[in-house]
């Protein structure tokens, strides 16, 4: 069993920035995918950012040029830095680490923006 452990999340000021960290209780290199999602109160679950184990990057529209993610395959840590956030930003932020014959989620990190 895998586990991810998010941090990194609080409440920020419109406009402010935030790193979210995602540590992995194994290695993540080689890895399919990890990936940030964020789910919003009386919303579904959606894709904020992703990474391959290539490190080919994508990013939902709203986050473009704000949000990158990044890792650090010697801590097993997954990154996403935040900048500039806005109120429609507020959620709790899971991490995902997906491969070809598992797919494995975070408990969640709660990001706060207040206006």
């Amino acid at each position: 069993q895998v586990q991810l452990v998010e941090s990194g999340g609080g409440l920020v000021q419109a406009g402010g920035s935030l790193r979210l960290s995602c540590v992995a209780s194994r290695r993540i290199f080689g890895i399919n995918a990890m990936g940030w999602y964020r789910q919003a109160p009386g919303k579904q679950r959606e894709l904020v950012a992703t990474m391959s184990s290539g490190d080919s990057t994508n990013y939902a529209d709203s986050v473009k040029g704000r949000f990158t993610i990044s890792r650090d395959n010697a801590k097993n840590t997954v990154y996403l830095q935040m900048n500039n956030l806005k109120a429609e930003d507020a959620a709790v932020y899971y991490c995902r680490e997906t491969t070809s014959w598992s797919d494995y989620w975070g408990q969640g990190t709660q990001v706060t923006v207040s206006s």
